[in-house]
């Protein structure tokens, strides 16, 4: 028995739930940082506030994966936990900018950085179900195209949700200033409605989306994928030291991936602030500072946009160079666009840098899940796509522990040369995708990182 192929709209709609994840991720990556500095929180504990966040998903992932690997509801399988995850989110990008009603219990920061614990660990809940839905459902020759819509609507999703800020407070006038300690109304609005967005765009999936039973599932399993008995939860330990060679491979390429990615979210809007405006890091409620993140905004939008763009190619370029080269290729040219940023003389060249940025962004999404997937077993593609996520939080969590102390004493308080060692992150990313084997790239096998 195979896996039948899914026509494009069928594939959009599996995937739609992201768009609305992905907008909340965008106003969490791009504002963060600007509310708990509102809260009161120095440029040098950005990262502290920010390490809950990924250390919970850590935690959190492989076990969503372990119990949707073996959950069938009448929702599915993989449809209960991102919609589960989706509605927590959402009640953390309501909460977020709030944090200032709750002072009566706990200062403001406090609550603020608790709500971005919540909302983080959240989004990893309802996405990481997402990557293991694209290969529960598609067919192997498929599932490029899969990861490559996901990730067209995640640049959509973060497009809308970066821009929103600046487009209430330009375009509709909403006002972009607060009393000392109060979030502006056009982030107060943006969060609100982030959130009803995420809520209805995963209703969509869920209500549009049939998956295959487990009966179904095992019996298009190949007989080098054997269903494994269950051993319980602690058979995720063994799952780990288990796990394919690929993963293993990829491990690499995927902490330096995401070690330069967080710090980005981090650190962008201090150090734009900083270096490009010319602003004092402790005038975050001036008007000129709110400016600035505003713009932060529209940079991240770009990005994101030039990611949905890229992310319609990916599949034709991956079948003309392979996808590793694909992937290594994006890598550089992310790198060198956050390295960059240092060199550019104003805000508007920063535009420029966006587009690389952006088309690494693409390939961070989609490239490593398509050359991951043909390596898993079906049975265990939950549990191994939440290890998987190992590699993505363990950099955020090592960047969260070493990023405001370098800031602090290394980088004497400039948040700018955060940016840079991003960069250099990325580029490092590229070096190690020489490295990987991938075994089910029917395109081209034997291409290889010259």
């Amino acid at each position: 028995m195979k896996k039948r192929k899914l026509g494009f709209l069928e594939i959009w709609n599996m995937s739609f739930g992201f768009l609305g994840i992905q907008m909340g991720f965008a106003l969490q990556n791009a504002n963060a940082s600007r509310i708990l500095q509102i809260f009161g929180a120095d440029v040098h504990e950005l990262s502290w506030f920010w390490i809950v966040a990924p250390l919970t998903g850590l935690i959190v992932q492989p076990i969503i994966g372990y119990y949707s690997d073996r959950t069938w509801t009448r929702l599915g399988r993989r449809r209960p936990y991102f919609l589960g995850g989706a509605l927590l989110a959402s009640l953390g990008l309501v909460l977020m900018p709030n944090a200032d009603l709750f002072t009566a219990f706990m200062p403001a920061l406090w609550v603020g950085a608790g709500m971005l614990m919540i909302m983080d660990a959240s989004f990893n809940v309802a996405m990481e179900p997402f990557r293991a839905l694209v290969a529960d459902l598609l067919p192997s020759d498929q599932r490029t195209l899969g990861f490559s819509v996901q990730t067209v609507l995640i640049g959509i999703g973060a497009v809308i949700g970066s821009w929103l800020p600046y487009a209430l407070s330009n375009w509709w006038g909403v006002m972009n200033e607060a009393e000392p300690g109060r979030i502006p109304a056009n982030l107060l609005y943006s969060f609100v409605i982030g959130a009803a967005v995420l809520v209805i765009s995963i209703l969509i999936t869920v209500f549009t989306t049939k998956e295959y039973s487990p009966e179904a599932l095992a019996l298009m399993e190949t007989p080098t994928e054997p269903a494994a008995p269950a051993k319980g939860l602690w058979s995720i330990a063994d799952d780990f030291k288990n796990m394919p060679r690929t993963m293993k491979q990829l491990s690499g390429v995927q902490f330096f991936s995401w070690f330069g990615l967080f710090g980005m979210w981090v650190f962008t809007t201090p150090a734009i602030a900083h270096h490009i405006y010319g602003l004092e890091l402790t005038d975050t409620h001036s008007k000129a500072y709110q400016n600035a993140g505003d713009w932060v905004g529209i940079l991240f939008g770009v990005y994101n946009a030039v990611s949905a763009v890229y992310a319609f190619f990916l599949p034709a370029i991956a079948r003309k160079i392979g996808r590793k080269n694909t992937h290594a290729y994006s890598l550089v040219l992310g790198g060198l666009a956050l390295v960059s940023i240092y060199l550019m003389p104003d805000k508007d060249w920063l535009l420029l840098s966006m587009v690389g940025i952006g088309i690494a962004w693409a390939s961070i999404l989609a490239m490593p899940y398509a050359i991951l997937a043909g390596s898993i077993p079906a049975a265990k593609m939950g549990v191994y796509m939440g290890i998987f996520n190992f590699f993505i939080v363990l950099p955020q969590i090592v960047n969260a522990l070493i990023g405001g102390p370098m800031v602090k004493y290394l980088y004497s308080g400039n948040p700018i040369y955060a940016l840079v060692i991003s960069g250099l992150s990325l580029l490092l990313a590229a070096l190690l995708v020489a490295g990987v084997q991938d075994e089910d790239d029917r395109y081209h096998p034997t291409t290889t990182i010259s």
